[in-house]
């Protein structure tokens, strides 16, 4: 496994070794052990998330609060998304920073994403199955997050506005500026 840093403080790129052949591929997708070795850390997953999308479905930008917070290992198993996160950790040398990138199941590329990170995807495929590892539990009162078309994030979802499917409650998200981190 190859892990590449991003713009984001403790946010990595992961490449999966696969294996394939005639039957097919293989690839270990996490490795607590290795993971700890090229990072740094250790983290311990507790709950595993799964979605199903239709192209054009933005999800996002989502994060939870305080002491709800999650670490994310995001991966796509069927289909293409772009997958975006945005450091909102005031004391991080890289607060406000946005890193995009493409994750399918053509190219096994995982990411992880750090607590105190908003996280979201768009389905760029006709239709996209999703799956993360969340390293706490999620909890509803802790659920926040900002509008995916602030300007001073000026995130390219790389479909117009009107290819976009969006949740009502994720169309009334806040702006970046105006976030109240606890």
């Amino acid at each position: 496994m190859q892990i590449k840093e991003t713009n984001i403080k403790d946010c990595y790129e992961l490449e999966p070794r696969v294996f394939e052949d005639q039957r097919g591929y293989f690839f270990e997708s996490f490795n607590q052990k290795r993971y700890a070795e090229l990072t740094g850390f250790m983290v311990n997953f507790v709950q595993d998330n799964q979605s199903f999308s239709t192209k054009g479905v933005l999800r996002g930008l989502h994060y939870q609060k305080g002491e709800s917070a999650q670490a994310k290992l995001v991966r796509v198993l069927q289909g293409k998304v772009l997958d975006v996160a945005v450091d909102i950790r005031k004391d991080s040398p890289t607060y406000g920073n946005v890193f995009k990138t493409i994750l399918s199941s053509e190219n096994y590329r995982h990411l992880f994403i750090p607590r105190g990170c908003a996280h979201g995807f768009v389905t760029l495929s006709d239709t996209a199955t999703f799956f993360y590892k969340c390293d706490n539990y999620y909890d509803p009162k802790a659920e926040a997050g900002i509008i995916y078309n602030d300007p001073n994030l000026n995130i390219d979802w790389e479909l117009s506005d009107s290819e976009l499917v969006i949740s009502e409650k994720d169309q009334i998200l806040p702006q970046f500026k105006d976030l109240v981190i606890h």
